[in-house]
């Protein structure tokens, strides 16, 4: 048995990781791009294999957006205090009447 040796499908996997997300687009970004992934859906005029391409493309910008969307809400739970300055843990209502 060997030991000090480095596993490098670890590092491999970290690195990786930390590759995708940087790599991730913002909000904005994976919206706009969603939007225009639908749209070009809803033509009718998309051969099926770039349809099944482009479904797993909009899934995984739909992924980012929702992540993002996380992100801020416990940013914005974590900001709220109340009056009297101490931090006050509230639920963000995310839900819209329509």
């Amino acid at each position: 048995m060997e030991t000090g040796l480095k596993c490098p499908e670890r590092t491999a996997t970290v690195v990786l990781s930390v590759e995708s997300k940087k790599e991730q687009p913002s909000f904005e970004e994976a919206l706009a791009k969603l939007e225009t992934i639908v749209e070009s859906m809803e033509s009718g005029e998309v051969p099926l294999a770039d349809l099944i391409a482009r479904f797993e493309q909009g899934t995984k910008l739909l992924q980012v957006c929702e992540s993002r969307l996380k992100e801020a809400e416990l940013r914005i739970e974590q900001l709220k205090k109340t009056k009297d300055g101490a931090v006050a843990f509230e639920k963000f209502d995310t839900e819209r009447e329509v």
